[in-house]
């Protein structure tokens, strides 16, 4: 473990994080002397190996399922290729401040054809296109869940997404921003098993870009939004093409009004949880007949959109909380 302090001045903090990485021939003789002594070992962190420590982890330790490697770059990830029972893999390769490593197509493709057992995969700060994440969809049938992490692909890139057929899960974590150029709608496809739609700190402030996200996820199931700039009405009605939706939690979505919410869900004829919480331009004051009896109907209702919301007390008697096993949640 290492602490350091980050600070501003002559000393950048990729000197001060190369002041405490061992060196990767310290690193890989420590996977070496891992790999002889705990053959059965299943979870592995390692930061700063090379593709011959990893190749030797790799055929020494069979059952390896679940690794998490930073400072990783498409040389390292040949060595991971042979992990083939390998299930769980997250991906750090370039962090701002910190280091720099490459992931790029090549890379992801190798990883592809190795690890065709991967069940849940995260990738951050990794570069690439439509061609890498084309090839973990074509070669990984097993991926269940996608984390994409504040990444540096190139436009086009959500258009390979239907390549992951059995995707249940697809979460984009601080992205900058989505996919500005992502081709005609004919192109995009979709993916046909996906459940849930996780979007946390991303900069949602390309019409075209949530557009097409919302039209490769409209299979989807449940919908999350937390904490993400830019997302207002417009924005919020391209989500109305995923007719399928269950549940939907809004977290600090401060452009969204009530009409941009009621616009939407009020198409989802499936819908059985709402959550609001911390959304200041959704006023209780604009609840239409509509949306009030939508919120009669719902098996669960979590609604803070500030620190004055009143709905408990105005919904009074209209019959919430009676209807079988449906109830109002205050949060």
């Amino acid at each position: 473990m290492v602490s350091m302090q980050m600070r501003y001045g002559n000393c950048s903090n990729w000197e001060l994080l190369e002041e405490n990485l061992l060196p990767v021939e310290v690193v890989d003789g420590g996977l070496q002397a891992l790999a002889n002594g705990c053959p059965n070992l299943r979870r592995l962190v390692v930061i700063n190996a090379s593709e011959l420590g990893l190749l030797t982890l790799a055929e020494e330790c069979l059952t390896l399922q679940e690794l998490e490697l930073h400072k990783c770059n498409d040389n390292v990830l040949r060595g991971i290729a042979a992990c083939e029972n390998l299930q769980i893999l997250k991906l750090v390769g370039n962090v701002d401040g910190l280091y720099c490593s490459l992931v790029s197509d090549v890379g992801l493709t190798i990883l592809a054809q190795g690890c065709k057992r991967l069940v849940k995969l995260e990738l951050s700060g990794c570069e690439g296109s439509f061609d890498g994440i084309k090839a973990i969809g074509q070669c990984c049938l097993m991926l269940e869940e996608l984390t994409i992490c504040d990444h540096r692909m190139e436009d086009g890139w959500l258009a390979a997404l239907s390549y992951c057929e059995n995707l249940k899960t697809l979460r984009l974590l601080s992205c900058k921003r989505i996919d500005l150029d992502p081709g005609p709608d004919e192109y995009l496809g979709f993916c046909p098993s996906l459940e849930r739609l996780h979007l946390q700190k991303c900069q949602l402030r390309s019409k075209k870009s949530v557009r097409a996200l919302f039209r490769v996820c409209e299979a989807v199931r449940e919908v999350v939004v937390l904490d993400c700039w830019g997302l207002d009405n417009d924005m919020f009605t391209f989500a109305s093409v995923c007719r399928r939706v269950k549940f939907l939690s809004l977290e600090g979505c401060s452009l969204l009004t009530t009409e941009g919410l009621e616009a939407t869900v009020l198409s989802w004829l499936d819908l059985e949880t709402l959550v609001v919480v911390s959304c200041k331009n959704i006023k209780e004051s604009d609840i239409s007949p509509a949306l009030a009896t939508l919120f009669c109907n719902l098996i669960e209702l979590r609604w803070r959109p500030d620190a004055k919301s009143l709905l408990s007390s105005s919904l009074m008697g209209t019959g919430m909380g009676k209807k079988g096993g449906k109830f109002f949640k205050r949060t």
